[in-house]
């Protein structure tokens, strides 16, 4: 009896149903943005491979301090979302998960940020309110400022930041280049992304860069964020005195971004989900991967 119970629990679809609407609510598949530029400053921070569990305890952080937030803006312009037709299927603003059942989540997302900075050292353990503090602010700047894209930036940013922190343990200024390319490598696709929204932005009275100054500007200000992201990373490899590998990376990145931004014209953007997702989760891969590869052949 007890196995036949546990035979249907394991295999009652609703389960799986309803950890793929969480995954969904929280769009689980971007994590491939924050998570890699996190573990290359984790490596820079080792001058290596660091130890095993330092690793988990930097996945743990990065994964509740990333669902936490998206679990925090869902609530916060569920009534927004709702208005959007782009936006009007999301989970809590179509009433699939309820607030409190989102705010429950968030909670304890941001529980697990929290036990994992305490379990990686005193600094980062201090340092997590604030983490918290900024991506949840976040999700009121679109009310208020167009430069809502740069504080996400910001708030992205924080990964390589604090996996540097995690494992050093200090705040070194050899880091900033690392944490400056994420800085303004997010707020240059997101401002591609936002185009979408830019009609419904500015009949509903948000703020956003498209919204504000057009498309042919937001074109022009994400190319420039790039070519500033680009520079950083390229300062970040001489910083840390890396070699070929990560060098011949940097090439692919360039590649990447040029890519990118041939795909989207000002009178064309049905490439936008590709230029959006797929080239900048290449992007941030590939900036892990050349790094990684660069401390295990040399």
């Amino acid at each position: 009896m007890v196995v036949w119970i546990g035979y249907n629990y394991l295999f009652d679809m609703s389960i799986y149903r309803s950890i793929e609407t969480y995954l969904r609510m929280i769009k689980f598949s971007h994590s491939v943005f924050a998570l890699p530029f996190a573990l290359t400053a984790a490596l820079l921070a080792a001058n290596g491979i660091p130890g095993i569990w330092a690793i988990l305890w930097i996945v743990v952080a990065m994964v509740g301090a990333r669902s936490g937030a998206m679990g925090m803006n869902r609530i916060i312009d569920r009534r927004i979302d709702a208005e959007n037709p782009r936006t009007k299927d999301r989970e809590v603003a179509s009433g699939k998960i309820s607030v409190q059942s989102a705010l429950l989540f968030s909670v304890i997302s941001f529980a697990a940020l929290v036990l994992a900075a305490y379990m990686l050292n005193p600094l980062c353990f201090k340092l997590s309110p604030l983490a918290i503090a900024v991506v949840v602010f976040y999700s009121f700047t679109k009310r208020f400022t167009w430069a809502a894209h740069f504080v996400l930036g910001v708030a992205l940013a924080l990964a390589p930041l604090g996996a540097w922190i995690a494992i050093r343990g200090t705040f070194d200024m050899a880091i900033i280049p690392l944490v400056l390319a994420v800085a303004f490598w997010l707020p240059g696709f997101d401002v591609l992304y936002a185009l979408q929204d830019k009609d419904f932005d500015r009949s509903y009275g948000l703020q956003s860069i498209p919204a504000r100054f057009g498309t042919r500007t937001t074109l022009r200000l994400a190319f420039a964020l790039h070519g500033l992201t680009i520079a950083l990373l390229f300062l970040t490899g001489i910083i840390f005195h890396l070699g070929a590998i990560y060098w011949i990376g940097m090439l692919a990145v360039t590649g990447l971004f040029g890519y990118e931004h041939s795909l989207l014209k000002p009178d064309d953007l049905s490439k936008l989900d590709m230029a959006f997702l797929n080239m900048n989760g290449y992007i941030s891969v590939v900036v892990f991967l050349s790094t990684l590869l660069d401390f295990v052949v040399s």
